[in-house]
């Protein structure tokens, strides 16, 4: 009985040992907290896609998603 409870006791303390970093403690300069919890780098010049318009070698950005070709239609934009 003794035996299971030493080994009960070390795998509680393990745990407790291993769990991640709470939010409060901070990432620390440079970094931020991402959705799942982990500290990810902070990136500078992010591009920014903007619906509708061309990029050159990829097509238009439009609702999430690359199309390659835009016609007008019904006094609206259109996407292929």
């Amino acid at each position: 009985m003794k035996a299971i409870a030493a080994i009960g006791l070390a795998s509680v303390i393990a745990l407790a040992a291993a769990s991640p970093a709470g939010a409060r403690q901070g990432c620390g300069p440079g970094f931020h907290r991402a959705p799942n919890g982990m500290c990810r780098p902070n990136r500078g010049g992010r591009v920014v896609f903007v619906e509708g318009r061309y990029y050159p070698g990829h097509g238009y950005w439009y609702r999430n998603r690359w199309w390659r070709r835009r016609y007008h239609y019904r006094n609206a934009w259109r996407y292929r």
